[in-house]
């Protein structure tokens, strides 16, 4: 950000968010590939900022005005969220939206398999995960004012058709196990899983996107609500046991490591603990295996668009071209999931 933009964000900030007094100190946080985000200081006092990152941008695509949205939505709803303090649409202040929100101290864990805990305590952090992933499936969202949040019917169709197009406008190269699944997809999806009933999804649930208490296996804040909207929860939940599915090299995955001796539930386990909690049966086996190679595909396609910008130049993270190479692995992950998995009914 140039001086001149950090003097026109901390007039905006003084206006606009209490407790702001004086200049602006900006650090960057590492960790997201889709918006740039700052610490920012003024005092004693923090805030996160989050913003649209520069330059041409997907359709849809970086949608801080929604996370703001369905975070200040969800407030007192017993979904961990940061406080949201202020939303500023005007690119005049700093060349694009953004949005500040409330400073979670805690822990991020970038590794599923937690290097550095104790046995017992990576147990209790998935039983956390779980907890929290099944809190926002369990949320009125008429009671919430999230009942316009989306269209939850032909969710899973309207997905497929929406990440083909993004993954066709960030193309940079054939991979032939993403038009085998552009194809696959559509063609398998029964119309009982595509019109069954839906509630809010965040998305992008994955332990990564959890803020966790400084020395309590307890989320704190779920953060990273970008791609939020109302669906079907088998896809949520299928995305975040992806990780049981592809190796860390694939995406942050759990695959390859001997689970037992980490003290970390299996798939199965895990997946039972989220069914308890949310109050609903275990699904289908062929409907969590169809979910599964969605998932990959829409993987593939998000770290195909994160490939693109950093080869344009306006990737959020230092490390994003090196990220967005990964769309080929993970789009063969996924084709090795349709291709082993069982049918889409129910």
């Amino acid at each position: 950000m140039t001086p001149d933009e950090q003097a026109r964000l901390a007039g905006w900030l003084r206006t606009h968010v209490a407790d702001f007094r004086g200049g602006v100190r900006l650090t960057p946080l590492a960790g997201g590939q889709s918006n740039p985000t700052y610490r920012v200081e003024a005092g004693e006092h923090r805030w996160v900022l989050r913003r649209k990152p520069p330059g041409v941008l997907l359709a849809s695509a970086h949608a801080v005005e929604r996370e703001y949205r369905v975070m200040a939505a969800l407030a007192g709803s017993g979904v961990p969220v940061p406080r949201m303090h202020a939303l500023c649409e005007d690119a005049g202040v700093i060349g694009s939206t953004f949005v500040v929100m409330e400073h979670v101290e805690g822990r991020v864990f970038a590794d599923p398999a937690l290097p550095g805990l104790e046995n017992a305590e990576r147990a209790t952090v998935y039983a956390a995960m779980a907890r929290a992933l099944a809190s926002i499936h369990r949320v009125d969202v008429a009671a919430a004012g999230l009942a316009d949040h989306g269209k939850p019917q032909r969710y899973l169709s309207r997905q497929i058709e929406r990440w083909t197009r993004q993954y066709r406008a960030s193309e940079t190269e054939r991979i032939d196990a993403m038009e085998r699944l552009i194809e696959w997809l559509p063609a398998q999806l029964s119309a009982e899983l595509d019109d069954a009933p839906g509630t809010l999804v965040h998305g992008d649930f994955r332990i990564d996107n959890l803020i966790f208490h400084p020395s309590e296996p307890r989320v704190l804040a779920v953060i990273d609500w970008e791609l939020s909207t109302l669906g079907h929860p088998l896809a949520d939940l299928a995305y975040h046991l992806m990780a049981w599915r592809v190796t860390p090299g694939e995406f942050r995955g759990l695959k390859g490591h001997d689970l037992a001796a980490l003290g970390i539930p299996d798939e199965a386990a895990h997946l039972i603990g989220y069914s308890e909690r949310a109050g609903t049966p275990a699904p289908p086996a062929a409907a969590l295996d169809y979910a599964l190679a969605f998932n990959m595909f829409r993987m593939a396609a998000i770290l195909q668009g994160i490939l693109a910008r950093a080869l344009q130049g306006n990737a959020a993270a230092a490390d994003a071209r090196a990220t967005g190479e990964r769309a080929r692995a993970m789009a063969e992950a996924g084709w090795r999931q349709a291709a082993t998995g069982t049918t889409a009914e129910l």
